[in-house]
């Protein structure tokens, strides 16, 4: 069965000058314009295309890429509004609608927000949403503490950063974690800090304990090289000097710099790290 808001392979029943019209199977024919049909198409090619609805309810589908499909969040930019509701730029000719019952906040024209896109019950259409909360998963027994996820950050409060793990959950990264500047809308790859005993996710930037202290050992070094073997660097240095030069917070470089002096590999004093040759 045809699925709206998603790509879809269907299979091409017949061809026209306006274009071709394509199997929708329960939907019925489903016509992709001339401009769009690959070269050389015949009844029968399968072409894999994204299905929307038009103005008039009608199902259409496209070979251009939108950003985002249904059932994904994405950072998009508004380009025009109504008293109605609000238009997204996401890669389609037609913009991508905001109802406003689905805004956190009155959205503005040239600004970007994150939302959610889902198929509108009512009226089977394309629709996103600023109100992410109430599509983000509560069930966490998926992940596990130390794996690797996609990030999404949507909201900045005085705990940290609200992020969403892996296109379905909410979690948080707390102020006094992070290192680097951090913009809403921003992907970034992260790790699962703690699963919280109410199922809410603690979240880090750099890889939690002594797992990412080999990699970040093996930077110490090179950057060390790289600076004729000495840093004015020390453990007591501003958490934001070693992130500058490091990429990782100031707990994780005492753990590999404790490690580098243990193997011998560095000294460590008042004036800095040297390399031992």
């Amino acid at each position: 069965m045809a699925q709206i808001g998603r790509f879809n392979k269907l299979k091409v029943k017949r061809t026209r000058d306006y274009g071709v019209h394509l199997d929708g199977g329960e939907s019925g024919d489903i016509i992709l314009k001339y401009r769009e049909v690959p070269k050389d198409c015949q009844a029968g090619d399968e072409i894999e295309v994204f299905l929307y609805q038009d103005r008039d309810d009608h199902l259409r589908a496209t070979t251009q890429k939108p950003l985002v499909t249904v059932g994904q969040f994405a950072c998009l930019r508004v380009v025009g509004s109504t008293p109605t509701g609000a238009y997204l730029d996401w890669g389609l000719d037609r913009d991508l609608f905001v109802p406003i019952r689905e805004q956190r906040e009155a959205m503005t024209t040239g600004k970007s927000y994150v939302v959610f896109v889902f198929l509108d019950e009512k009226n089977n259409r394309i629709t996103a949403s600023s109100k992410l909360d109430k599509f983000l998963s509560m069930e966490s027994w998926s992940f596990k503490e130390g794996q690797e996820v996609e990030l999404i950050i949507y909201d900045q409060t005085d705990l940290g950063y609200k992020a969403i793990v892996n296109h379905s959950h909410g979690g948080m990264i707390y102020q006094n974690e992070v290192f680097q500047k951090l913009a809403i809308g921003q992907q970034l790859k992260g790790y699962i800090k703690k699963i919280r005993e109410d199922l809410k996710i603690d979240l880090s930037l750099q890889k939690p304990g002594y797992q990412g202290v080999d990699n970040i050992s093996k930077v110490i070094l090179q950057v060390l090289t790289d600076h004729g073997g000495h840093l004015t660097i020390t453990d007591k240095s501003e958490p934001e000097a070693i992130y500058a030069l490091f990429g990782v917070s100031k707990k994780i470089f005492k753990k590999a710099i404790g490690g580098l002096y243990k193997k011998r590999l560095i000294a460590i004093d008042a004036s800095g790290v040297r390399l031992i040759k």
